[in-house]
């Protein structure tokens, strides 16, 4: 994984490093198994099983039900999830990571990275554990739009 320091703001300098490491980049797409198939058999990728990412269930207000694959090299993983353009609705969120797709990153102080956003005026959807049990989650833009969840595995 590439790994780089992000450090908090104080007084115009960056201090009390935080870790964030590159974790995955999610497609989307109305069809997750021929993807996976492209991924799997054109790229030789490995198939991660479903069990490694337990999902939090859908309701009415807050989650994702779509299709998901997870595949990966070794070192990172592609997350292959079916589009929905819904989620941001359904969970009062105005960024919809399923929507075109995202980056993200894996941080070890969610608090701290959130914290930064706000310093630095940078508005993001906190869908916190609505979509993973085991990971906190934020989405927000780049200044071109791209999507970036970073989020932190909750032990």
């Amino acid at each position: 994984m590439i790994s780089y320091s992000l450090k908090q703001k104080k007084s115009g300098n960056w201090s009390n490093l935080m870790k964030l490491e590159f974790h995955h980049i999610n497609f989307v797409s109305k069809d997750v198994d021929e993807m996976n198939k492209f991924y799997t058999n054109i790229l030789g990728m490995d198939q991660v099983p479903l069990e490694k990412f337990p999902r939090s269930e859908k309701t009415a207000e807050s989650g994702y039900n779509g299709k998901i694959n997870f595949v990966t090299e070794g070192k990172i993983e592609m997350h292959l999830a079916e589009r929905d353009v819904h989620v941001g609705f359904r969970n009062k969120q105005a960024i919809n990571p399923v929507e075109r797709g995202h980056i993200a990153f894996r941080t070890t102080d969610i608090n701290k990275f959130i914290n930064r956003l706000k310093a630095e005026g940078i508005p993001y959807s906190d869908y916190g554990t609505a979509f993973a049990k085991e990971w906190h989650q934020i989405f927000f833009h780049d200044p071109e739009g791209n999507v970036i969840e970073v989020h932190q595995k909750i032990d």
